[in-house]
């Protein structure tokens, strides 16, 4: 997640676009629109979406 959360250019939550990075301390998701992620939550819980605002981003990278 360190490496992914440097790569690409950095854009704004609010610029956020379908397939961006959403980076997290530790973890990274998919911005899939509508305020929402996809993600590999836990071994448990397997892919799930939800609000990209569960927890505080560290950054949003765009990677073309």
């Amino acid at each position: 997640s360190g490496s992914q959360a440097l790569c690409g250019s950095a854009v704004s939550y609010d610029a956020a676009q379908p397939g961006d990075l959403v980076c997290y301390v530790g973890h990274v998701g998919i911005y899939i629109g509508g305020g929402q992620i996809v993600n590999a939550s836990t071994a448990r819980t397997g892919i799930k979406t939800q609000s990209a605002t569960y927890r505080s981003i560290l950054t949003v990278r765009r990677v073309l």
